[in-house]
């Protein structure tokens, strides 16, 4: 695609710090509420993808912006490391399952907003799949909150058909352990 302006989005879920041994753990869970995307889409992309430009009754293209959004279920299966000085670093798989996409126009028409949507679903690839490498630090003398930043490269092809057109994201990320505390002492 030409469009290389990614998507800005907020994503949320749950997930499950599994500790394996020592310093090593588990890091999984699933992002119910995750958005991947690209914005600014060119005339070029919108042919390629075969999606509506809309025009004005005088048959003048209208000014706008064009998007595409998919939302996914993502699952991470990330090994992490817990250094000593509360920071960590995660590496491993991340798997997709898109359940809604759509191209969306955005445009001021006669001093009122106008989006419209063109659902897509049927173009795009279900699955998706790939590596994802993470850092973080963790809060609160190592025991509550984290941050930290995730990178993502997706092996599939977005679209069914065009090839080069695999996701990628970068994840800015703040953890709230739920339901965590200090294992019961054995008698």
């Amino acid at each position: 695609m030409e469009s290389n302006d990614f998507a800005r989005k907020w994503n949320m879920g749950f997930y499950f710090d599994i500790r394996i041994k020592n310093q090593w753990s588990l890091y999984t869970g699933v992002l119910v509420k995750s958005n991947m995307g690209f914005d600014k889409l060119t005339d070029t992309d919108l042919n390629n993808l075969g999606a509506s430009k809309y025009t004005d009754s005088a048959g003048e293209f209208l000014v706008g912006d064009y998007s595409q959004k998919m939302s996914y279920f993502l699952v991470p299966v990330l090994i992490k490391y817990n250094f000593k000085n509360h920071f960590y670093a995660e590496l491993g798989p991340q798997f997709g399952l898109m359940y809604r996409s759509w191209i969306e126009f955005k445009s001021d028409i006669d001093g009122k907003d106008a989006i419209i949507k063109e659902y897509n679903r049927d173009i795009i690839n279900k699955i998706d799949a790939g590596a994802m490498l993470g850092v973080g630090y963790k809060l609160l003398k190592g025991t509550g909150w984290t941050i930290g930043a995730k990178y993502y490269y997706g092996f599939v092809n977005v679209y069914k058909g065009i090839s080069n057109t695999k996701n990628s994201s970068f994840f800015i990320k703040l953890n709230i352990p739920v339901g965590v505390g200090e294992k019961p002492e054995k008698k």
